[in-house]
């Protein structure tokens, strides 16, 4: 398949899943609700037809031949590539897994040791680095900024001392000199 091809039919099937999107967000509100904002399906439809505004211009560009993917015969991906992108997925669909037995963190940990040191080769430093600060800084956006618990399985008990510290500090207590929270021994 060209790159032509390719790009005709990336266009299509984003413009179809566009025009989906809007009809499945308009079900929801889609103006200003007084008194509450926006609607619930507000910000799914318009981003949804922004991107159908995007197919017709990708579309409209490839029937005039405009952009060079529009007239690029080359073909569109090789087979060490297809390889490569077969391997990512492959272990994207075992990182999921991961999520719901080992939890996210340890399988986002996983995933980036992998993807950063073995298909990236990178030094063992800096994916160590991007491995564990990664699901750190993804646990403090999630459960400590928004407050979106997301799935811990198997290591959830490990959680209970940290979540005691981040949400429940009932009374506050001097320990050496400074202001720490009381944790309940039940929490741990």
């Amino acid at each position: 398949m060209s790159v032509r091809v390719a790009e005709l039919l990336m266009a299509l099937i984003m413009a179809v899943f566009s025009a989906y999107l809007m009809w499945k967000s308009a079900e929801l509100p889609i103006g200003w609700v007084t008194d509450e904002g926006p609607g619930g399906g507000f910000w799914p439809f318009w981003l949804s037809a922004i991107m159908l505004l995007s197919c017709v211009g990708i579309l409209f560009n490839w029937v005039m031949r405009k952009s060079a993917p529009s007239r690029s015969m080359e073909t569109f991906i090789t087979m060490p590539v297809f390889l490569n992108v077969g391997v990512v997925a492959l272990a994207l669909a075992v990182t999921v897994f991961l999520m719901g037995w080992a939890g996210t963190y340890v399988a986002l940990f996983a995933f980036l040791l992998f993807y950063v040191g073995v298909l990236g080769r990178h030094g063992v430093v800096s994916t160590l680095l991007i491995a564990i600060i990664s699901p750190i800084v993804t646990f403090m956006f999630f459960e400590v900024l928004l407050s979106i618990t997301l799935p811990k399985g198997i290591t959830d008990p490990y959680f209970k001392p940290v979540f005691a510290r981040v949400y429940q500090c009932p009374r506050r207590e001097t320990f050496g000199g400074r202001m720490q929270c009381y944790i309940n021994p039940a929490w741990k």
